[in-house]
């Protein structure tokens, strides 16, 4: 694997625990010689996994709309800074750029990449791995709600198997970058970590 695109908060208003896994991701891409592709900002967990990753001498590439430069502040210590005019473009470029997706906790912009990958990997458009990093369970109601669309018919119960979930960030990259076997069928969680059939 050569590339991970991480998907993350670029909030400044984080609870601090949330910022030591970024930063854990960051140095194990680097320890790993895996290129860190993000979106490019130096604030929130962003920041923190790209100033990691440098520490570490990983190479970071950052992708960016013009738009975002000033509100994201754009980190021009990047190997490759890429200043795109639209949001679709700057998605359209994380999602060519990796081998592999890391999701951390986020908000709404974090949530549609999310689904936009797990969507196209549903439909066969892509078979990259998809890894969810769920910190302090911050991701347990969204589990919870693709089970209740499971429940309900609308979600195909597959959904499960299109990505792997664990609070801590090393299983996580573990498995993106393709140390273990591919995850059986993730039926809820249960303490933060996905739970097989």
């Amino acid at each position: 694997m050569a590339s991970v695109t991480v998907y993350c908060s670029s909030s400044t208003h984080l609870d601090p625990d949330f910022h030591e896994p970024a930063v854990i991701v960051g140095a194990e891409l680097a320890r790993r010689g895996i290129t860190l592709v993000y979106g490019g900002g130096c604030v929130g967990l962003m920041g923190e996994i790209a100033r990691a990753a440098r520490a570490g001498g990983g190479r970071v590439i950052g992708i960016i709309t013009r738009r975002l430069m000033d509100a994201e502040r754009a980190d021009h210590g990047c190997d490759e800074l890429i200043v795109v005019e639209t949001m679709r473009e700057r998605k359209t470029l994380l999602a060519q750029r990796a081998d592999g997706f890391l999701v951390l906790p986020g908000g709404i912009g974090t949530y549609e990449e999310f689904f936009e990958v797990l969507v196209a990997r549903q439909l066969g458009e892509h078979d990259k791995p998809i890894g969810v990093i769920n910190s302090h369970g911050y991701f347990n109601p969204l589990i919870a709600m693709i089970e209740h669309g499971i429940e309900h018919r609308f979600i195909k119960s597959g959904t499960r198997s299109r990505f792997f979930m664990h609070p801590e960030p090393r299983p996580v990259i573990d498995h993106v970058c393709g140390a273990l076997a591919p995850c059986p069928s993730n039926v809820g969680v249960r303490n933060g970590v996905s739970a097989p059939d």
